[in-house]
């Protein structure tokens, strides 16, 4: 019998699964169609199904490797993909697309660095998870915010998310490398 840390199909795998067919979605009905307000609910059922597949996994005992590094995958891929059609349509500048994409970069290279050094891959951190949860939820608000009424509230509290969400990215960057580095010298001492 398989144990359940290398099992694949699992329910939260497979709400994970349906949330990646998300993002081509996005990018048709927002790029495509500029239907922002369906575009909106899509994303929002990402990041419900983000949070829903966590806790499912939790709950059931079905947590997996598969899905431990699956799940920040697909949460990175909706977070470029939402970033890059808000900076086509000029909501967002490219700076933060940049900023993102560097720490990304930047993060791969200390993932490298703590699996050659420790075998081992970061565990999400809880302020990771703020990070994350910020950014799904700032970028939908950024995408129906408007200059007037609700719109002008989706706007604010868009982009209090997007600085919030982005402060705390780079913030733990810092702590990721900081363990990646002691890993490294974990080894070396053993």
């Amino acid at each position: 019998m398989e144990s359940s840390e290398n099992r694949i199909l699992t329910i939260p795998n497979v709400l994970t699964l349906l949330r990646a067919f998300g993002i081509p979605l996005f990018l048709y009905l927002y790029l495509r169609s500029h239907l922002a307000g369906w575009s909106f609910l899509v994303l929002a059922i990402g990041a419900a199904t983000d949070y829903f597949d966590g806790k499912i996994a939790r709950a059931l005992h079905q947590e997996s490797k598969f899905g431990a590094a699956l799940d920040p995958t697909i949460d990175r891929a909706y977070i470029a993909a939402t970033v890059i059609a808000l900076a086509i349509r000029s909501v967002i500048p490219w700076w933060i697309v940049f900023l993102l994409i560097a720490r990304d970069a930047w993060m791969s290279a200390m993932l490298i660095v703590k699996k050659r050094r420790s075998g081992k891959v970061f565990e999400v951190s809880y302020l990771g998870k703020a990070a994350t949860f910020n950014l799904l939820y700032a970028f939908p608000l950024l995408l129906v915010g408007g200059n007037h009424g609700l719109g002008l509230a989706f706007h604010i509290v868009g982009w209090s998310f997007i600085l919030w969400g982005i402060g705390l990215y780079l913030f733990t960057a810092l702590q990721y490398s900081s363990d990646a580095l002691l890993s490294q010298q974990e080894t070396m001492k053993g």
